[in-house]
């Protein structure tokens, strides 16, 4: 994991110490070394480097065989086995599993993208010819623009380009980019046609695919831990990192969980799955104060006025502060599996199956613009890589195409993710505690204690006068906030990333089927502490 900075054109020349500073606004992602390249043609290649695998030599920028150089943040967890077949007949410099993307645009020019198995974001760099590419769905971040003088921006972060760049966007996911074709679509899965969602159900399936997700992700020359919430994802994920990590070793995995207090509903579920799996258990807990007070530096860092992002994102912040404090720079996350199996309660009031698979379909190809963009930006804050299983390409092509029928509650008041449960409720050798299997969904910034969400929103709310929110429209225009806690964490974002593209990068996660839209889980009558007066602040001022 590392922050990436590509700079392209060569009509005026740039200042080098003015590309060192743009990249370094970025070295919270790659805190171990730094440096840059430029090539001939005059064009910058800068990467920020959290060192992972192949610690010694693994530093980029990295050049090809001959004139070809690339940067690349993320993980290619295939990286070996394209090194033994298709590449093995080329020469590298290094072990680092980001060395094979540019031996990969060697061999075969653009269309390579598709060959990887693992997140990135890169930038490839020939001679006047480049490429530039980003994961399927997003899980690394990618940002382009073009400044008054036409060149070309590439970056981890918006903050390296925004005051750079007369107009920049977020790269999309599943693409490349080159100056002969544009942008292309290289990542076209069958399951975004919901009318293939027609597979039989295979619990079996379900479970080997998820382990060997899970066993790609291990890759590792550091130590890993896991991000354990106490929630189904998160405890399945530590489960199987945990069996696999005994087998090969006898390893005992780390687990990690937060909260405001030991009474925090995450925290005793948590609590209960260290315990049940023999982890070595870290628990962190933080106060509202605190999480008040590092509201203006987090949406720095985050780089979105989001309101549920950032929500979760103040206790995901601490915790990985705590991690990397322990000497730990790889983390497996939960991201992804609400959106494959509709586990969100708002999907119980689907109107239709059809609805139902739609909206799983169209939150999983939207995950960069929130989950994933809160995952990656909280922790790497503090230089600390979060991986995702349930985002493999194969589980995703295996668990999206099952029939819409078998993931749809039944009745309202049956279990969401019902399947994903049985698959791993192995009673002659058990995952989990059934109170965690079973455990009705919580949202993560619910789940750290209710008192977090309703102290937040009072407290925005207080330092947004009447009159100020009266102008919501007039001074934010775009993507207007509609409550006074949206107004408070826009008017911070605005202050750090005042350009009209900063404020199109952004995506407002809203959930569907209900009456109250705050994205708590506990405003959706179903959940077992409902509080669907818990935007009463809100639905007052827009009043």
């Amino acid at each position: 994991m590392c922050g990436i900075l590509a700079i392209l054109g060569t009509e005026q020349k740039l200042d080098t110490t003015l590309v060192q500073q743009l990249s370094k606004r970025m070295s919270h992602r790659g805190p171990d070394e730094s440096d840059l390249h430029i090539t001939e043609k005059g064009h910058f290649l800068s990467h920020e480097r959290l060192s992972i695998v192949d610690l010694k030599n693994g530093k980029q920028p990295i050049q090809g065989t001959s004139s070809a150089w690339m940067v690349h943040n993320g993980e290619i967890y295939n990286h070996q086995k394209l090194r033994e077949t298709i590449l093995k007949h080329h020469t590298f410099r290094t072990t680092s599993d980001s060395e094979v993307i540019v031996h990969l645009y060697e061999e075969f020019g653009y269309e390579f993208c598709d060959m990887l198995d693992g997140i990135f974001a890169f930038v490839v760099i020939d001679g006047d010819d480049f490429i530039a590419g980003r994961d399927p769905l997003g899980v690394k971040p990618l940002y382009y623009g073009k400044d008054a003088a036409g060149r070309l921006y590439f970056a981890s972060e918006m903050k390296s380009i925004a005051d750079q760049c007369e107009s920049f966007e977020a790269f999309p996911p599943g693409h490349y980019y080159t100056p002969k074709t544009g942008f292309v679509k290289y990542y076209q899965p069958k399951w975004e046609d919901e009318s293939l969602a027609v597979e039989k159900l295979d619990l079996q399936a379900i479970r080997e695919t998820l382990t060997e997700a899970v066993r790609k992700r291990l890759m590792s020359d550091v130590p890993i831990g896991v991000l354990l919430s106490g929630g189904l994802d998160s405890s399945l994920t530590s489960s199987i990192a945990s069996r696999l990590l005994k087998e090969v070793d006898g390893q005992r995995l780390r687990s990690f969980s937060i909260g405001l207090d030991a009474t925090a509903p995450d925290a005793i579920a948590a609590r209960d799955v260290a315990e049940f799996l023999g982890t070595e258990h870290h628990e962190i807990h933080f106060t509202i104060e605190e999480g008040i007070e590092i509201l203006d530096k987090l949406i720095w860092h985050l780089e979105t006025y989001d309101v549920t992002s950032i929500r979760a994102s103040t206790p995901m912040y601490f915790l990985s502060k705590a991690i990397t404090d322990m000497g730990i720079k790889v983390v497996l996350s939960g991201e992804g599996s609400d959106e494959i199996f509709g586990g969100y309660l708002y999907f119980r009031n689907a109107p239709s199956v059809a609805d139902f698979q739609k909206e799983t379909i169209e939150r999983v190809q939207r995950l960069s613009t929130a989950d994933l963009l809160r995952a990656d930006k909280s922790t790497m804050a503090h230089g600390l890589e979060a991986r995702v299983p349930f985002l493999d390409k194969a589980f995703l092509e295996l668990a999206i195409k099952i029939q819409p029928e078998e993931k749809m509650p039944k009745t309202y008041d049956d279990i969401e993710k019902y399947i994903l449960r049985k698959a791993f409720d192995t009673p002659e050798k058990p995952y989990l505690p059934d109170s965690v299997l079973w455990r009705q969904k919580e949202q993560f910034s619910d789940g750290v204690g209710y008192n977090w969400i309703d102290q937040l929103i009072e407290y925005c709310a207080s330092q947004v006068s009447d009159k100020e929110f009266a102008q919501a429209a007039v001074v934010f225009p775009y993507n207007t906030p509609v409550t006074k806690e949206a107004f408070f964490y826009r008017t911070i974002f605005h202050k750090h990333f005042p350009q009209e593209s900063a404020a199109k990068t952004v995506r407002k996660w809203i959930p569907k089927w209900q009456i109250n839209q705050d994205p708590s889980g506990r405003a959706n009558a179903a959940h077992v502490n409902a509080d669907t007066t818990i935007a009463v602040i809100a639905e007052k001022a827009i009043a």
